[in-house]
């Protein structure tokens, strides 16, 4: 957003999201780039309206503030009929470090992107971060760029936490990144669910939920267990009209990911509890189960 308003670009803001005063505003505004975040993409990619609108004046969409998995991103851009793309940044970097190519030869689904220029980007290992990872292997990503900050205002303890002596920001994200430098985004490292010593990526798991036609919605969180430490549960908010059982959901899960992935309790709920940005409010569900 920030070189549209460089550019002195009219912007539209909406107070409160609700869908249909959502498609109205990009009607009678004509807005041409679409910054928003994972759940409205989602609504989106389900609301029967939205064939009826008049989209056509959107060139792209940008999603931001939580990964969206690239099955999703390639549905809301057949919805949209224009290039979906994924950014990515914190406040402690300015906020952006990567964003993704609208050209089709260049846009990687699911990706954030490469970083963008003047900025140093690898992924380490999470149990010992001098570590650099091979291409396509799971670990933490770090930064380094002019966009950095110097530190956290009178909190020295927590910016020698953040930042190396060298100028390396740990982001708390957990990604990997392929040879040509395109980062994609799994969760957050604090997030991460210990099964039996594995480490599970709750937004991999929700990510492959809502890929399937009666599921709406979905949380994963890591709920205590005895002898495994921790096992991934699914909150779910069936589609309308769905009688899809536990065991479907688990069933549907197990069929596309490895062994120690598999979702292990399913719970059907209304809603998801979210932020105002989107984000999943794990904390709460996990609250539920102490």
């Amino acid at each position: 957003m920030n070189p549209c308003i460089a550019a002195g670009s009219t912007q539209v803001m909406m107070g409160r999201f609700d869908m249909e005063e959502f498609l109205d505003l990009i009607e009678t505004h004509r807005v041409t780039k679409l910054f928003t975040v994972p759940p409205v993409g989602l609504g989106l990619s389900q609301y029967p309206g939205v064939a009826s609108r008049d989209l056509s004046c959107i060139k792209f969409a940008m999603f931001g503030a939580a990964p969206l998995s690239s099955e999703l991103q390639l549905k809301i851009s057949e919805v949209l009929n224009c290039p979906v793309i994924q950014g990515y940044g914190m406040t402690e970097s300015s906020p952006v470090t990567n964003i993704d190519f609208t050209e089709p030869d260049l846009l990687k689904a699911g990706s954030i992107g490469p970083a963008v220029s003047d900025t140093e980007e690898k992924i380490v290992d999470v149990k010992d971060p001098t570590k650099e990872l091979n291409p396509g292997e799971i670990g933490e990503l770090v930064i380094r760029g002019p966009q950095v900050m110097k530190g956290y205002f009178n909190n020295p303890e927590a910016t020698q936490e953040t930042i190396t002596s060298d100028g390396w920001l740990h982001t708390g994200d957990i990604g990997k990144m392929d040879e040509d430098g395109y980062v994609w985004i799994l969760d957050r490292k604090k997030e991460l669910i210990k099964y039996k010593g594995f480490q599970v990526p709750p937004a991999e798991l929700e990510g492959l939920l809502i890929e399937h036609p009666e599921i709406s919605d979905a949380a994963v969180i890591g709920k205590p267990d005895e002898e495994s430490g921790e096992i991934p549960k699914a909150f779910v908010v069936k589609t309308k009209g769905s009688n899809i059982s536990e065991d479907a959901v688990m069933s549907f899960v197990s069929s596309k990911v490895a062994t120690f992935k598999y979702v292990r309790e399913v719970e059907f709920i209304d809603a998801i509890p979210k932020n105002a940005s989107g984000k999943i409010l794990r904390r709460l569900l996990k609250d539920q189960q102490e």
